[in-house]
């Protein structure tokens, strides 16, 4: 079996102690973690406290904001920092490793902002290199997932309150759109395939004790290419990190994906 989590963490350095008992006193076992939002350089990582826990790390990240890393129990054969365009990679969000015979692809969204910003048009045209960077280098035919905070709700069922949140951020039809065009190129929305009837989320705001009362979004995936399809055994999002007062947690849930390769 094959356990992969996609997490934003929301800076690494504030929540390292949280994962570090997460993994181990929870006995998690997941092979693979991709984590966005680490907000750190590159060579400030903690990487001796996850080698620690048998984990080669794979970082592309920035002071600050943004940032993704993929750590891997399994070591890479290869690995490519950002979507090739020297305008877009300006900012930390997209690292991709080949591991066994699996594109592992790490990606961290732009959150966007209300329509007609700067932003809005930034977060669009972001969708569309991504889009074409996928197209120019993979194939639906290979084995790939693509995770990650995608920063869109696909469908009202993934909102706690559609008409109170129509039409806000991440929930734009041109946002839902963007993000349609990469499932058709050749990926599945695991969570919905195997569940495509449940209310689950991964995101909830800090104000107001939202998690407590479950009003959220789901806008973290794991996405699959068809090959894995018949692999794919469970998803589910795991809350122990996310209901907690100390260590702060997240404002995200890790998703946890498992494959039977």
């Amino acid at each position: 079996m094959l356990k992969i989590s996609t997490f934003n963490v929301n800076s690494i350095r504030a929540r390292k102690e949280l994962i570090i008992r997460w993994l181990t006193e929870k006995e998690k076992d997941i092979d693979i973690l991709c984590f966005q939002e680490v907000k750190v350089e590159e060579e400030l990582f903690p990487y001796e406290d996850f080698k620690k826990l048998g984990y080669n790390c794979y970082i592309y990240s920035q002071k600050g904001y943004n940032g993704v890393a993929t750590l891997s129990k399994i070591k890479a054969t290869q690995i490519i920092k950002g979507i090739g365009d020297s305008y877009f990679d300006q900012q930390k969000r997209v690292l991709t490793a080949k591991i066994n015979d699996i594109w592992i692809i790490n990606t961290y969204a732009p959150h966007g902002d209300l329509r007609g910003t700067d932003k809005y048009y930034y977060k669009l045209d972001w969708y569309a290199k991504f889009l074409e960077f996928i197209n120019h280098n993979f194939s639906p035919d290979e084995k790939i997932i693509l995770l990650g905070d995608l920063n869109v709700a696909m469908e009202d069922i993934d909102l706690w309150d559609p008409e109170l949140l129509r039409d806000s951020i991440g929930t734009m039809e041109e946002e839902r759109e963007a993000l349609k065009k990469i499932l058709n190129w050749g990926f599945v929305d695991f969570f919905r395939y195997l569940y495509p009837d449940k209310r689950q989320f991964t995101w909830w705001d800090y104000i107001g004790g939202a998690i407590w009362r479950n009003e959220g979004m789901r806008i973290d995936y794991i996405l699959a290419t068809q090959p894995l399809i018949p692999h794919l055994k469970d998803i589910y999002v795991d809350l122990w990190t996310r209901r907690r007062r100390t260590p702060k947690p997240s404002d995200h849930a890790p998703v946890i994906g498992v494959f039977d390769v």
